[in-house]
């Protein structure tokens, strides 16, 4: 009878083992060693050779050549400081400014140690000195300096990005819209809250503009969608219409330009945009609207909270071609609040179900008439997921005369 050897199987194979799971060794790494010293280029191959996960070596004798190899794959550049076609800091300072994505480290001799330490300071990882070096010293310098380089380009890429994000929510915030106002006669508030999360533009928009007759103009409108193209394209339309305003353009010919330039700008047919346009009249006593299925806004006159009645007066735009929208007269009065919004107030969840027109009415006559911070924090400050739309509201409110 033939005996085995101890741990081994009738197979020749060693039996599994369940006690301890083997330990995932991590992937090798790249190195490229920029050395022209052959007895030297030999002892590091050597050394890194004899460790547990041998990383793979590529060998350069002069920088010109060590530059041409370099790569991304590559994680961690090895450059002696003696070159035969670079002297000094050239050597590590070209590949530092070559290969920004890899470590470097410097290999120098016993008189050039402060040598070592200029070169940290130009930007290298680390450096080590020959023939002070052994297997260990020489792998566990080589992965913390892979390690430092990362962290590195990990703070680097982080403050570029709250850099563009700094840049990005200046050039939002330029594009919210500053109201054109003459008279002292109206309280004109605002409130915005995108739906994208850390973003300050969204599709929804509203402007106000008041003309040199002294009408007071007012747009809120929603792009489809909730996206930074869909911001950029309301952005687009608020600013043509404040232009056509000025230019002294309203009315139903004014939303066909408007239709014009969406089915120019949008990214897609089926991006439509809802849009209201109220023009109050220069006594401020009555008011014209144009509602291309937008949500009717609410007014507040003679002690009585209602919608407009009417509303919409037509699609929204980029729907149907050659569309007319009907103006809808509203009578004011001398004292009286105006509140437009967009879908997402009345889209909002409340007690598990949409806010709804009703309920929106029901929360102005809670809180006994239009104050604007109450109307949101209704809808957002008690409930968890209280939001899921872009949300604009303008309030216009013509309070009693001084006596």
């Amino acid at each position: 009878m033939i005996s085995l050897p101890p741990g081994t199987s009738a197979a020749g194979e060693p039996p599994e083992r369940h006690s301890s799971p083997q330990k995932e060794e991590p992937d090798p790494l790249t190195l490229l060693l920029i050395e022209d010293d052959p007895a030297d280029a030999y002892l590091v191959q050597e050394l890194l050779g004899a460790t547990r996960t041998p990383p793979k070596i590529l060998w350069a004798r002069t920088l010109a050549d060590g530059l041409s190899r370099l790569s991304p794959e590559i994680h961690c550049v090895l450059v002696d400081l003696s070159m035969p076609d670079a002297t000094g800091l050239e050597a590590p300072q070209q590949v530092i400014a070559d290969a920004p994505y890899a470590a470097v480290l410097v290999l120098t001799g016993l008189d050039d140690a402060s040598a070592g330490a200029a070169a940290v300071a130009a930007g290298a990882q680390d450096y080590l000195v020959k023939g002070q070096v052994d297997t260990r010293t020489l792998d566990r310098a080589v992965r913390y300096a892979v390690e430092r380089k990362h962290a590195v380009l990990t703070t680097q890429r982080l403050r570029e990005a709250e850099r563009v994000a700094e840049e990005n929510a200046r050039l939002e915030h330029g594009l919210l819209p500053v109201a054109l106002l003459r008279t002292g006669d109206l309280d004109h508030q605002t409130r915005y809250l995108p739906g994208r999360q850390e973003a300050l533009l969204a599709g929804d928009f509203y402007d106000t503009v008041q003309s040199v007759d002294g009408a007071v103009n007012i747009l809120i409108g929603d792009v489809s969608g909730h996206g930074p193209d869909e911001a950029a394209l309301g952005v687009a339309l608020r600013i043509a219409w404040r232009t056509l305003v000025l230019a002294g353009h309203t009315g139903s010919g004014m939303l066909r330009i408007l239709d014009a330039l969406l089915r120019q700008e949008r990214n897609a047919p089926e991006i439509f945009t809802t849009v209201c346009v109220v023009t109050i009249a220069p006594a401020l006593d009555s008011a014209r609207m144009w509602v291309a299925g937008h949500p009717p806004p609410l007014v507040l006159r003679g002690g009585s909270i209602e919608f407009v009645a009417g509303t919409p007066s037509g699609p929204p735009l980029g729907i149907f071609p050659d569309t007319e929208w009907p103006a809808i007269e509203v009578a004011l009065g001398a004292e009286w609040a105006m509140l437009l919004y967009t879908d997402g107030l009345i889209e909002a969840s409340v007690g598990g179900a949409l806010l709804g027109l009703e309920g929106l009415l029901r929360v102005v006559r809670e809180h006994g008439g239009f104050d604007l911070d109450r109307i949101v924090g209704a809808v957002t400050g008690r409930h968890k997921y209280a939001l899921s739309d872009d949300l604009a509201l303008v309030l216009v409110r013509r309070p009693p005369a001084e006596r």
